[in-house]
């Protein structure tokens, strides 16, 4: 009897569920945002593949889900779909400007990155020259910029977190499927348990994204 080879990698998974659900996954060209929960549904659809486990599998959907391309697809009116691209729900508002939240800091954080790659070249090879007193004042005044900015984020996210009241979930009580809040930082945000394994809890995001956390950060709507 041949063995058969387990999917490791997140590019071969993908490939493989755009091979097995075409209707619901897409490599290139245009892609459809998922169902929440719609993890649960492919682990039962696959629950005999062993070529897949369920931990490459979460791995890959949550790669699948972060990316530009696909956050850019989550606006409003546009419908998510199941594994057979049927629609089943309507995107929001709330889930439209967390995906466009999530993708401007995933630009933000890779333009920094490339910008600082870009100026560690030009240091190596440049000479350094004292700076300028004017120079001086616009870096003050850069800073203290960031700072007013930084404040003032914090401030909102605060108000924000404060204004939910937020009730710690029980574990003899949660179970799959169930709609809780998960704290991140400051910021509560609405999700879907996904699974639950022992300590560790996965959820799904509004937005479709899927994370792992432990009980001390769900909560009871």
């Amino acid at each position: 009897m041949e063995t058969e080879i387990k999917r490791t990698s997140t590019k071969d998974i993908i490939a493989y569920l755009t091979e097995k659900f075409p209707q619901c996954f897409s490599i290139k060209g245009p892609v459809n945002p998922l169902k929440i929960g719609i993890f649960q549904d492919l682990a039962e659809r696959l629950k005999d593949d062993e070529t897949v486990s369920k931990t490459r599998l979460r791995q890959a959907l949550r790669h699948y889900t972060s990316s530009w391309r696909y956050l850019k697809v989550i606006k409003v009116g546009s419908f998510r779909i199941d594994i057979d691209g049927k629609k089943v729900s309507e995107i929001d508002d709330e889930q439209a400007n967390y995906a466009i939240k999530t993708l401007k800091d995933s630009q933000e954080k890779f333009g920094n990155k490339k910008q600082e790659s870009i100026d560690g070249k030009k240091n190596q090879s440049a000479v350094k020259k004292p700076k300028s007193s004017n120079n001086a004042n616009s870096e003050t005044k850069k800073r203290d910029s960031n700072k007013f900015k930084t404040v003032k984020s914090t401030v909102k996210k605060q108000v924000k977190a404060s204004s939910l009241p937020l009730k710690p979930a029980e574990s003899a009580t949660i179970k799959l499927g169930d709609n809780v809040i998960v704290q991140l930082s400051n910021s509560p945000m609405k999700a879907t348990i996904t699974e639950i394994s022992g300590k560790d809890i996965s959820v799904q995001l509004d937005s479709g994204m899927i994370i792992k956390t432990q009980l001390e950060n769900i909560y009871s709507k």
